[in-house]
C-alpha cells in the first residue's frame, strides 16, 4: 500500500513563476549554473546551488555554500516572492513537450516507505552526492525539487484522475525557455483529496523515476529527527506510467584501449554484427540493436547472443549488452561511474552531438536505443539496480514551484 499527503506548499508568487521555476540542479555544472543566475537573479538555482552566489574559490561542499542559500531562501520569503499556501492541498504539475502531455499527482510520500521498499529504487547513489543534498535540506528545512515518481497506471485511477482535474484550479502557466508549457492546479476539495489517496492506497508500489539523490538524503533527514512532524515525508511528484517518455542515453568513449581498428573490429564481430555502414547517422529501433560512430562512418550493430541472457531483467538492457560485451571487455571501461574514459550524452541533444564529441574530444560513440518504462519498472520489482546513466527523462521537472517545508 502506498501513501500520499497533502501539504501547504510553498509557491513562486504568481507573476514571477516563469523567472523562479529552473532545472534540476544536477543538470549544470558549477560555471553554468552561474552564468544562468547571473543573467536571472531570481532563478531558483541560486538556492539550489548556493555556489553561484560566492566566490569561485570557495569548495562546492562548503559551510559557506549551504549558509548562503538559506540566507537567499529566507531573503526570497520575507520579500514575498514566495507566497505559502494555508491549507493542506494535493496538486497536479502538468508538462507538455511536443504536444505530448504528462500529469502527475504532486504531495508527500513517506519516508518509511521508501526505506521499507513500498517506494522502489532502481539506482545506488554515490555518498558525496547524498550528504551533499543532505546538507541542503538540513540548512532550508524544506525539500526544494519533488522526487520524480512514476506507478502502474490503470483505467480506474485515470478515471479519477480526470474527474479530480475537472474541478482543480489553475494556479500558474508558462512556457520555458525549451518549448515546454508548464502547468499547476492545486486540488481544493477535500472529497477529492480523498479520492487520489484511497486509488493511490491501493498501488503495491510507487516507482522512482529520477531523484535517487534527492530522495536518500530525505530519508535521512526523517531519520534524523526521528520521523516526527512534516519531516516524517517528502516532495514527491507521481506520474502514470502510461504518459511518461524515456529518450536515448548515449555513450562516447575518448579511445580504443590501445587497440589498432583491425584489431577493435574483430573483437567487435565476437558478439556483434554489423547491419549497415553509412554516412548517415543510425538511429537504432529494436532491442539489441546500437548505432556506432567511428572514423566518420556510422555503423548498425545488432548483439548476436541474446538467448545466453536467458530472462535476466538487467543483463537484457541495451545499456548492460553494451557494458557486459563491448565497453568492458574490448574498451576497459570497467567502471563507468569512475571511468575518466567514457562520457553520456543525453538523447535531448540528438545524434549530431555523438559526432561533434568524436571530432572534438573522443573516439568512437554508441547510439542506444532508449529504455523502456516497463523495463525500469521490471528491473525495481526484482529489487535490481541498472546500470549507470540508463534513463534520460524529458521533460524535466522544474523546481521551485512546489516546496515542502520540514519546520
Amino acid at each position: 500500500m502506498a501513501t500520499i499527503k497533502p501539504f501547504k506548499a510553498l509557491r513562486p508568487a504568481k507573476d514571477l513563476v516563469r523567472q523562479i521555476a529552473a532545472l534540476p540542479y544536477d543538470v549544470y555544472n558549477r560555471q553554468e549554473a552561474k552564468d544562468l543566475v547571473s543573467k536571472n537573479p531570481l532563478s531558483f538555482l541560486q538556492i539550489d546551488r548556493g555556489e553561484t552566489l560566492i566566490d569561485d574559490q570557495i569548495g562546492l561542499y562548503d559551510d559557506q555554500v549551504y549558509a548562503m542559500a538559506k540566507t537567499r531562501f529566507n531573503q526570497m520569503i520575507d520579500e514575498k516572492q514566495f507566497i505559502q499556501d494555508e491549507t493542506e492541498s494535493l496538486y497536479i504539475y502538468e508538462l507538455e513537450r511536443l504536444g505530448k502531455i504528462q500529469r502527475g499527482i504532486v504531495g508527500c510520500v513517506l519516508a518509511k516507505e521508501y526505506i521499507s521498499g513500498t517506494i522502489k529504487k532502481h539506482e545506488n547513489t554515490r555518498e558525496v552526492k547524498e550528504h551533499d543534498r543532505i546538507r541542503h535540506i538540513d540548512a532550508l528545512k524544506a525539500h526544494t525539487g519533488p522526487i520524480f515518481l512514476t506507478y502502474k497506471n490503470t483505467q480506474d485511477m485515470q478515471e479519477a484522475f480526470e474527474d479530480v482535474l475537472a474541478r482543480a484550479k489553475v494556479i500558474f502557466e508558462f512556457i520555458g525557455d525549451d518549448e515546454v508549457r508548464h502547468k499547476g492546479y492545486v486540488i481544493e476539495h477535500m472529497t477529492d483529496i480523498e479520492k487520489i489517496q484511497d486509488k493511490v492506497q491501493k498501488m503495491n508500489s510507487l516507482y522512482i523515476a529520477d531523484g535517487h539523490h534527492r530522495a536518500a538524503s530525505a530519508a535521512k533527514i526523517a531519520e534524523k529527527y526521528h520521523f516526527e512532524g512534516e519531516s516524517a515525508q517528502f516532495l514527491a511528484v507521481a506520474f502514470p506510467d502510461s504518459e511518461l517518455e524515456i529518450l536515448d542515453y548515449n555513450r562516447v568513449v575518448k579511445d580504443l584501449n590501445n587497440l589498432s581498428t583491425e584489431e577493435f573490429f574483430e573483437r567487435l564481430e565476437t558478439n556483434f554484427t554489423i547491419l549497415s555502414k553509412s554516412k548517415e547517422p543510425f538511429a537504432p529501433r529494436d532491442k539489441g540493436t546500437f548505432g556506432m560512430y567511428f572514423d566518420h562512418t556510422w555503423y548498425g550493430l545488432v548483439f548476436n547472443g541474446v538467448e545466453r541472457l536467458g530472462d535476466d531483467p538487467v543483463r537484457s538492457l541495451d545499456v548492460a549488452i553494451l557494458q557486459e560485451f563491448l565497453l568492458e571487455p574490448i574498451l576497459g571501461i570497467e567502471d563507468p561511474r569512475t571511468s575518466e574514459h567514457i562520457d553520456f550524452v543525453g538523447g535531448i541533444r540528438g545524434l549530431a552531438e555523438l559526432e561533434k564529441r568524436v571530432h572534438e574530444d573522443m573516439v568512437i560513440a554508441f547510439a542506444m536505443k532508449p529504455t523502456s518504462i516497463q523495463e525500469l519498472i521490471d528491473v525495481s520489482d526484482a529489487n535490481r539496480l541498472m546500470p549507470p546513466k540508463s534513463t534520460w527523462f524529458e521533460p524535466k521537472l522544474r523546481s521551485g514551484l512546489f516546496i515542502h517545508q520540514i519546520v
